[in-house]
């Protein structure tokens, strides 16, 4: 699978319920870069039960996805599919 260079870099942070469960804080934001993404995720983990910001190969006009690479995880996240 070729990939065309393009990357989707993505922020997500998840706080729990009355229950205990996870649920996300906010809508799963992307980021313009894996820096950007590493410092928000940082600057966000005292904040919530747990924050990851991830980055994967992209080509959206074939439909094609590399594997998820997490560049910061910290707390409480669910598994990444």
């Amino acid at each position: 699978m070729t990939m065309a260079g393009a990357k989707l870099i993505v922020l997500a942070a998840f706080d729990k319920d009355d229950e205990g469960n996870l649920v996300p804080a906010f809508d799963p934001r992307q980021v313009d870069t894996e820096e950007r993404a590493k410092r928000e995720a940082r600057l966000m983990a005292d904040s919530h039960a747990g924050v990851v910001a991830w980055s994967r190969d992209a080509d959206p006009g074939l439909g094609e996805y590399g594997p998820p690479v997490v560049l910061f995880q910290a707390g409480d996240v669910p598994e990444m599919d």
